[in-house]
Order: C-alpha cells, then sequence, then structure tokens
C-alpha cells in the first residue's frame, strides 16, 4: 500500500484527483481520455477493434481510474497516469498492446522535442521537408530570397515556441490548437493584416525610406505611389493588405489628368467643342495605363520575405465619370491579361462591391460595369464579389476584407466617425474542431466539456498575440506607424496600444472543420439530417459567445473567423490520422473543410449551396466567404449574373471557382487533367508551364501551381482524388491541402 492509500483510505469510485499537464496547467481528470488511448493502442495491434477488445478497454479504463483515486488524494502526473495504465494492460497480458502504448507516448515526447529544436528544423528544411517548403503557394522556394526567408522562418517557429506559454506551445505541437504564422510573431511583436489608410498618405504625402514623397499630381503617380507603400507595408508585417474603394481613392488624381487634358485642347484645338473630347479620351488612356503598371507591378513585386504581397482592391461603388472608369480599367486589364500570352494575373485579388440601386440591376446607372464584372470572372475567376447590404448586416458598417476574407468590425472614433481604413488585424488562433468531436467519442456533453477545455486555451493565445503586439515600437515599422498605413502618425516612442484597443483592432478565434463535427455524430450526409445543421450553429454561436466574453474583459476586439486553413487542413488531418486513423469521411480524406462550407465531394448546386451556408457568416462576422462551383463559363456569363443576383440578400462575399486553364500549344481553354506530376491540356497532352496557364483557387485566392515544381504534384493529385462537378476543380478546401500563404486571415 502506498504513502498516500494509508494516509488517506479510499474505495474505488473516489472523486478521481486533478490532472497536472505537462505544461503547468491543472484540469479535472476525464477518464474518456484513458480510453481514447487505450482504443488508439489496441487499434494499432488487432487493426479492428472487436466487442471482447472493446469490453476490455471498458475493464482496463475503470480500473486505472480506481486505482488514480485510490492512490492520489490531490494531484496526479501525466507520467504517473501512464504508469498506471502500463502496468495495467501488462497485468492483463495485453503485452503487445503495452508495447503500442509505450511507443506511442516516446514517439509523442520526441515530437514535442522536436518542434522546438531548431537543427531539426533546418535538417527538415535543407532536405526539402514539403510541411516546410510547401506551406506556402505564393513562395517560389526555388529562389534564392525565398530560401533566405524559409530559413529565417525555421528559426523563428523555433524562438516562437519556446516564447509561447508553454501550455499553448504544447497544444500547437499536438495539433490541438494552430497558433498561425509562427515564422513571424511572437519571434517580433509583427501585425497580421490591414487596409491601409491610402487616402491620408496620398493626400498629406508620406516618407518612404530617406525620401519624403510630396501628393501625386496624377494618376500614374499615385497609384505608382500606391504599389510602393504595398511593398512597404507588406514587408512590415506577415498578412495581406486591400486597397479600400480604389476607384474612388484614384477618381480625384484622374481629374487632374482630366484638367491638364483639357488645358492642352484650349491651346492646341481651336473647336471649344472638341476639347472634352479629347480630354476624355487622354484621360481614359492615363486610367487604363495606371491600372495596368498597378498590375503589373503588383505581380512583379517581391517583399522582402520573398512572396509577391498578398494584395486586395475593392471597388465598384462609384458613379461619377472617373470613378466608372477607373472600374472599367480595372476590367478591361484583367481580361486582357499578362504578357503577350495574355495569362491570368494572380494578383491583385479584384474585389467587386454590388449595391442597390447603384448597379445590380439593368437599369441601375452602373449595370453595365457589372456585366464587364461578370464577363471578367467567367474568364479569369476575379472579381470575387461583396454584397454591400449584406456586409454592413455582418460587420456593422461596409468595407473591404483585409487581403482575403478578414473582416473588420464597424468601429467610431472619439467624433463619432466610422472608421474603416488604418485599421488591423492582430492575428489568428485556429481551433481544431474535428479532434475535439473524436476525442469525445460520440458522447455530446463530453464534446461541449472539452470545447470549453480548448477555448480557454485559445483565449490565452490570443491575449499573448496581442500582449506581444503591444511590445513593438513606432520605429519598428515607420511605414505602418509613424508616416500614416495605420491611420494615426505615432511619434517614434509612442504607445502603439493606442491603434490596438477598444475596438479599433481585431484579433480572430479561428475554426476548421465544421463539416467533420457534423460528420463524427451524424454521419458523411449529415447536410438533410434533422437537427445535425443545428449542432454546426452552436458550435459557432459557442465560439461567438467565446469571443464577446474576451472582448468584454479584455478590451481588444475577438471576432470568429472561419479560418482559409491553407496548409492547416492538411495538418491537422493528418495529425488526426496518425491518432484516431481512417476514420470515415472525417480523416479519411486525408483534409479537412474550410470554415463553414458544405461538403466538397457532394454536388449542389450553386442555390443549393448559397441557402445551406447562409445561415453561417452572422456567426462568424470577423471572417468569411462563400464560393460556388461551375463548370466552364465562356460562353454562359449569364448563368453566374443569375448566381450573384441570387446571393445579393443572402450571403455577404461570394467568389467563383470555373476552369479557365488555357494552353497556348492548340489553343484549348477550360479545365486540365490532373497527373501524377501536375497538369496536362486535355487536347494536345502540354503539361509545360512555360507554354499553359493553370490557375487554381486555393483557400480564398488564385495560385499557379503548375509554376511551382514542389507543389504542384500534390495539387494535382488532390485535385484528382476528390470528386466534383464537370469541368470545375474545387480547390477551396481540397486542393488547399497543397498549402497556399502564410496569412492566416486571408490576410
Amino acid at each position: 500500500m502506498s504513502i498516500t492509500e494509508a494516509a488517506h483510505p479510499v474505495t474505488p469510485h473516489t472523486i478521481a484527483p486533478r490532472v497536472v499537464k505537462r505544461d503547468g496547467r491543472v484540469l479535472p481528470f476525464d477518464e474518456a481520455r484513458i480510453s481514447a488511448a487505450l482504443s488508439q493502442a489496441f487499434v494499432a495491434v488487432y487493426a479492428d477493434l472487436t466487442e471482447d477488445h472493446q469490453d476490455t478497454i471498458a475493464t482496463l479504463t475503470q480500473r486505472v481510474s480506481d486505482l488514480l483515486a485510490a492512490r492520489y488524494f490531490d494531484n496526479v502526473q501525466i507520467h504517473e497516469i501512464q504508469s498506471v495504465v502500463e502496468h495495467e494492460l501488462l497485468e492483463s497480458g495485453e503485452r503487445r498492446v503495452a508495447r503500442a502504448y509505450i511507443d506511442y507516448r516516446t514517439e509523442r515526447d520526441v515530437a514535442r522535442s522536436k518542434s522546438k529544436d531548431l537543427n531539426h528544423a533546418i535538417v527538415g528544411l535543407l532536405e526539402k521537408d514539403s510541411t516546410l517548403v510547401n506551406e506556402n503557394a505564393n513562395k517560389d522556394a526555388d529562389v534564392f530570397n525565398t530560401q533566405r526567408d524559409l530559413t529565417a522562418g525555421v528559426v523563428g517557429k523555433a524562438i516562437g515556441l519556446r516564447m509561447l506559454p508553454p501550455h499553448v506551445a504544447n497544444a500547437h505541437a499536438k495539433g490541438d490548437i494552430h497558433f498561425h504564422d509562427l515564422d513571424y510573431h511572437p519571434y517580433a511583436p509583427m501585425t497580421n493584416c490591414c487596409l491601409i489608410d491610402f487616402e491620408t498618405m496620398l493626400g498629406h504625402g508620406f516618407r518612404l525610406g530617406n525620401a519624403q514623397v510630396e501628393p501625386p499630381r496624377s494618376i500614374q503617380t499615385a497609384t505608382a505611389q500606391i504599389t510602393q507603400i504595398i511593398a512597404n507595408v507588406s514587408s512590415s508585417q506577415y498578412g495581406g493588405c486591400t486597397v479600400n474603394r480604389i476607384d474612388e481613392l484614384l477618381a480625384p488624381y484622374a481629374r487632374l489628368n482630366y484638367a491638364k487634358h483639357a488645358a492642352e485642347a484650349a491651346t492646341w484645338i481651336e473647336d471649344p467643342a472638341r476639347h472634352d473630347d479629347y480630354a476624355r479620351e487622354r484621360t481614359t488612356k492615363d486610367i487604363y495605363d495606371a491600372m495596368q503598371s498597378l498590375e503589373y507591378e503588383i505581380n512583379t513585386l517581391f517583399t522582402s520575405n520573398g512572396q509577391t504581397p498578398f494584395t486586395s482592391v475593392g471597388f465598384g461603388l462609384g458613379t461619377d465619370w472617373y470613378e466608372r472608369e477607373v472600374q472599367r480599367a480595372i476590367l478591361r486589364v484583367r481580361l486582357t491579361g499578362l504578357g503577350a500570352e495574355g495569362r491570368t494575373a494572380i494578383f491583385p485579388k479584384l474585389l467587386f462591391t454590388l449595391r442597390r440601386h447603384v448597379n445590380l440591376e439593368p437599369e441601375d446607372p452602373n449595370y453595365d460595369i457589372k456585366t464587364l464584372a461578370v464577363e471578367c470572372a467567367a474568364k479569369r475567376m476575379y472579381p470575387d464579389v461583396l454584397n454591400y447590404d449584406k456586409i454592413v448586416e455582418l460587420t456593422g458598417s461596409f468595407k473591404a476584407p483585409m487581403g482575403c476574407r478578414s473582416f473588420l468590425q464597424g468601429w467610431h472614433d472619439a467624433d463619432g466617425n466610422d472608421v474603416v481604413v488604418g485599421r488591423m488585424n492582430l492575428g489568428v488562433v485556429t481551433l481544431n474542431l474535428p479532434r475535439i468531436a473524436l476525442e469525445s467519442g460520440g458522447d455530446r456533453a463530453a464534446f461541449w466539456r472539452l470545447l470549453d477545455e480548448r477555448l480557454t486555451t485559445v483565449d490565452d493565445a490570443l491575449m499573448y498575440r496581442v500582449a506581444r503586439c503591444k511590445e513593438a515600437l513606432p520605429a519598428n515599422a515607420p511605414i505602418l506607424y509613424v508616416h500614416g498605413a495605420f491611420g494615426e502618425r505615432l511619434s517614434p516612442d509612442a504607445d502603439v496600444d493606442t491603434l490596438f484597443r477598444d475596438g479599433r483592432a481585431t484579433v480572430s478565434l479561428g475554426y476548421i472543420g465544421l463539416y467533420e463535427v457534423a460528420a463524427a455524430f451524424y454521419g458523411g450526409d449529415w447536410e438533410t439530417t434533422p437537427g445535425a445543421k443545428d449542432l454546426t450553429i452552436a458550435v459557432l454561436q459557442r465560439l461567438q459567445a467565446a469571443a464577446r466574453e474576451w472582448t468584454a474583459r479584455s478590451g481588444y476586439q475577438v471576432s470568429v473567423y472561419s479560418t482559409p486553413s491553407e496548409s492547416l487542413t492538411d495538418r491537422f488531418c493528418r495529425l488526426d490520422k496518425e491518432r484516431f486513423g481512417s476514420v470515415a469521411d472525417i480523416t479519411d480524406k486525408d483534409y479537412y473543410t474550410n470554415s463553414f462550407h458544405y461538403d466538397v465531394r457532394k454536388n449542389p448546386t450553386p442555390f443549393e449551396k448559397l441557402d445551406f451556408e447562409a445561415d453561417y457568416a452572422q456567426y462568424t462576422s470577423g471572417g468569411f466567404i462563400h464560393y460556388c462551383e461551375y463548370p466552364v463559363l465562356h460562353t454562359n456569363p449569364r448563368a453566374l449574373e443569375a448566381v450573384w443576383d441570387y446571393s445579393y440578400d443572402r450571403i455577404g462575399y461570394l467568389g467563383t471557382n470555373t476552369p479557365i486553364d488555357r494552353c497556348f500549344e492548340c489553343g484549348y481553354a477550360g479545365d486540365f487533367n490532373p497527373t501524377a506530376r501536375g497538369f496536362r491540356c486535355p487536347e494536345c497532352g502540354n503539361s509545360d508551364p512555360q507554354t499553359c496557364d493553370v490557375v487554381k483557387r486555393t483557400c480564398g485566392y488564385l495560385g499557379n501551381p503548375q509554376q511551382r515544381p514542389m507543389v504542384r504534384g500534390r495539387h494535382a493529385e488532390i485535385a484528382a482524388r476528390v470528386k466534383h462537378l464537370p469541368g470545375s476543380v474545387r480547390a477551396d478546401d481540397a486542393a488547399a491541402g497543397v498549402g497556399t500563404a502564410t496569412t492566416p486571415d486571408g490576410a
């Protein structure tokens, strides 16, 4: 008898001791964890569990629980629990199972150690570990500057894990949560994504490096300054940035061009009736040239982190001649494409705003621009659409997302003015929802208990992100804090927290795998099962309630965010498959479903999909997007317009997935066939990246896997495995397993 048993005689079923985790947390004992660990060990030995095996597991679980209650009066360490489990397995004659249990625990200990081991990380990079070099489809891992950034990234991750609170680092390493962008933060107190205050910077001038930049006097100079600002902002943060309402932003500078040309006309053209025509014609060309330069410059920029800056451009609400010409030029430039071949531009992401009485109906003044936007989306996938009234309803005011899908909430300054630009997101922590469902073993009460437990860890992780961002000095990122990108112009030693607190910035509670949660309780075809959708909505309501509670307590706006997931669709599922085996409709797919999206393997009509998903975004107003899948739309843009119109009163943000691959050898345009090494033209068999243009949407934005030799095979492999509509590619969820940008919030 142990000293504890002698001092505190107890009987079985006494209240179990509390468990001291490796990271120092003290949590209630949960025998379901013992049962899950035993089940995993039995599966490792016997593959399939018989009824006798299940009875043995139940008996062993009860014996372990009773022994722990009898031996430990107060707290029990993890290693002590493991010793009891191993002893009971050996006592029961299950020596092979005991060995499997011990081996698994050893592997987990080694994995935890490696996650913080800098040498291990660098060796993985040198050996081109796909989880490192393929994490970001926006980075070409073959070029020197990207390789240097990847090297810095593995160092940043290793140091960052050591900086995190131990229980947060442990939860990230295990895959309970994902602390996004560890290659940048918390190693540096960098922010995530933002809406740059271009209006103030252009209007009042700004400093860039050693130069004081004066306000532009033409639209060409204005767009050149915008690209310079984007490049510098993108090098000072790790997420995306957006030019909000660019048509209205640039209209004043286009007017300067018109005034110049009108003066020329007055000087050289005798007939006054021709002056306006001349000035408009010249200004139209200036606007087109400026927007073409913007597109080329963004696609040829490389930031200090070795990638094209993730940039979005919002437009569509302006109704005067200059604003309409900017809108028209953006779309015409995108339709024309890049280079002599007219390749599809990857950036900037185009965001066209639909608004009733502006461009929605044929009688609206900008309906012709909408028609051009539909044609552009049918041929180039962009623009995505923002539905004005629904965005206001969901987020509190109208604004474009920051980069990909991260939305700021409505916020007013001390004078009551609605402030949109100059605001930012401080980072994302994503919750692995399918793991909670798997751990609960079908027990609904256990699911909610585990969810609340994980949310406590996410809360700590998010508040750590905020605390770390507050440690930045304005001098660390002058373009952001001193020269106006974040709206205010702080002194070099000011407190940056003035730009974050009271709802001005957001920090995001992300999630992944809502589909798999319902599948765990209701099976893979749960979409039409009574009660199943209610469960998924209840999960998001719980996340929303937690975010509101944390916001009220901390003074920082916590938003619920439908994470783009990027390589996380693969990482979480891979870790859970190692732990729980191949579980039908959950881990057997080798990816988890992004956001609240309809199961990617099924074929709802666009209208059915929008109706199904419309209920979710109100609970995830910090970040959301919907997609619809189509066959080739080149000759039927009206079908796309019908979906846009249907979406207007239902959802806020809609993207188009349609095949737009092109072969420059035979002229084929449509959907290339995935192969083991990439993609091939179905007409002539061409697979040369130099003579074909393969563009897929991955997690919210476009990518060209054919141009990335490290990732194209994996991308094609997943695309080939997933069932999809004829001629379409379901890239948002399935192909996302390749990994895309490090910008968690779409940022």
